[in-house]
């Protein structure tokens, strides 16, 4: 659905993105994860025709991306992370002209906005004004208004940020209810816990370079399920084994004190970063 052939974007001597070579499916949910400043918002940026890459090619569907493209931006809806909502206008009215924008008529606009805010819970407070809303309606309505012209795929770029647990939960069932209905989910996220939760598979993007990708079991089982972690001389250290027996044994020929638990996508992450570091400061001589 989506593919990346060898992807570059650089800004200056800064190179955000470095040799990006990735397949996003039909019908899943990817998540491409990473901290702040791996170059997870710059990937969605170009995807987005919002940013021109310095080199490589991007598809949709076998069609190469063109900034000037309706056809292509009318395959995709956009959650960026920061509100682009028409705060003036209430949510009825966002719908509305958003749908204008692509020339939907205006018995469909009605329809179609009027399914969407029962999508996202929000029919109720359709006449409510843009700017009135708490964090969370705000991020449901640009969900909502992506969706509005019937994408093929959705793109969210940190979709939960900055939001108490409880909303987090409520846009984690919108994305997967999305899924059941067949769309291509594309999010960025820096919380690994929700990539493990809602994606069907995930990369891993650390410095702009693609670390790894694959499901969230796979990722875990190649690691090693159980982790035990310890912190000693300083720092805390952590070794992946794949029987929680093997682990305890381990832990108990410590002289500190230890953690048996099992593995999830921030331990494969830390380990995966940290062994790209080692390989670096070895090719550098450290």
């Amino acid at each position: 659905m989506i593919v990346y052939s060898d992807i570059v974007k650089q800004y200056g001597s800064i190179t955000a993105v470095s040799h990006l070579n990735l397949e996003i499916e039909k019908g899943e949910i990817f998540g491409l994860l990473g901290p702040n400043g791996a170059g997870k918002t710059t990937v969605m940026r170009m995807t987005s025709t919002l940013t021109p890459p310095t080199s490589g090619k991007i598809f949709i569907g076998g069609e190469e991306i063109d900034r000037d493209s309706a056809a292509i931006k009318n395959r995709m809806g956009i959650v960026p992370q920061s509100s682009n909502l028409e705060d003036d206008l209430n949510a009825w009215e966002n719908l509305e002209y958003h749908g204008m924008l692509y020339g939907m008529n205006k018995k469909d606009r009605r329809k179609r906005a009027e399914e969407l805010l029962d999508f996202v819970g929000l029919l109720d407070r359709k006449n409510d004004i843009a700017r009135h809303y708490s964090g969370g309606m705000k991020r449901k309505m640009m969900i909502a208004k992506a969706l509005m012209h019937r994408p093929e795929i959705i793109l969210m770029d940190e979709p939960t940020v900055g939001l108490d647990a409880a909303i987090r939960r409520k846009i984690w069932d919108l994305i997967r209810e999305l899924h059941a209905q067949g769309m291509t989910v594309f999010l960025t996220t820096h919380y690994l816990d929700e990539a493990q939760m809602l994606c069907t598979r995930v990369g891993m993007i650390h410095e702009g370079r693609l670390v790894k990708t694959g499901t969230p079991e796979e990722m875990i089982r190649e690691a090693g399920r159980h982790v035990l972690e310890y912190y000693q001389d300083g720092s805390t250290h952590q070794q992946f084994f794949t029987e929680r027996s093997r682990a305890l044994e381990r832990g108990n020929q410590l002289s500190v004190g230890f953690q048996v638990r099992e593995t999830n996508l921030e331990d494969v992450f830390i380990r995966l970063t940290n062994q790209r570091l080692s390989e670096k400061e070895n090719t550098l001589g450290m």
